[in-house]
């Protein structure tokens, strides 16, 4: 068996592009002969940085990202639907206490990011719901099987100067690879890096890493 490769998955909850490449990584991670590192980090810190500006911002685009998501999630089997009032829980809201409470999961229970980071993409990208307020964040990490005292205990750490700087030095990383938006991938081939960005390029990917693109679910594919 060769050397298992390291992806690394820089995402944001607020990203529903973001959702499709993690689902999609989630996936085949027991396919591919991969190790997926998750990444959770700050989309509004790395648009500024890099002067790129959310894709719905531009009105034509908007309009067909809103049409375009019923597709994608049929196509990628992920329950995708656009908030009744995007740009209030997108732009004006964000998703910056999520992304840290993420954060101190990874940094002190790394089992639970995968689920919690999950339910917080339903909150927002399926259910139309908050995932700023305290009371939100926990929603989401019950149904994430995380205890009520512990999910206190790690949201009571938000905002402490550990986890705003890990949350800020995975941001600062995912910047000095070159990311520009979310998701990005970078693939650890032959010990060099190598940036992906978006839910699109799995087939680009696959073949990079000397691998089958078997689809969006490949469980199904391979029945």
């Amino acid at each position: 068996m060769s050397k298992r490769k390291v992806l690394e998955l820089f995402y944001d909850v607020v990203s529903p592009y973001s959702w499709l490449g993690f689902e999609i990584l989630c996936r085949y991670k027991n396919i591919w002969n991969i190790d997926v590192q998750l990444r959770p980090g700050y989309l509004g810190a790395i648009m500024h940085t890099t002067g790129n500006s959310p894709p719905a911002m531009v009105p034509k685009r908007g309009a067909y990202m809103a049409k375009d998501m019923k597709r994608l999630s049929e196509f990628y089997q992920v329950p995708l639907q656009q908030p009744s009032d995007f740009f209030h829980v997108v732009i004006k809201k964000g998703s910056l206490s999520a992304m840290r409470f993420v954060t101190a999961v990874q940094m002190s229970h790394p089992e639970f990011v995968e689920k919690v980071s999950r339910e917080l993409w339903v909150r927002i990208w399926s259910e139309d719901k908050d995932i700023t307020e305290p009371e939100s964040i926990l929603q989401a990490a019950q149904k994430a099987g995380i205890p009520e005292d512990l999910a206190k205990k790690l949201l009571s750490t938000i905002s402490s100067p550990e986890v705003k700087n890990k949350l800020k030095e995975t941001t600062e990383k995912a910047l000095e690879y070159g990311v520009f938006g979310m998701p990005s991938i970078v693939a650890h081939i032959n010990e060099k890096p190598e940036l992906f960005f978006g839910s699109d390029r799995f087939e680009l990917l696959a073949h990079q890493l000397g691998e089958k693109w078997l689809g969006p679910v490949p469980q199904i594919s391979k029945l």
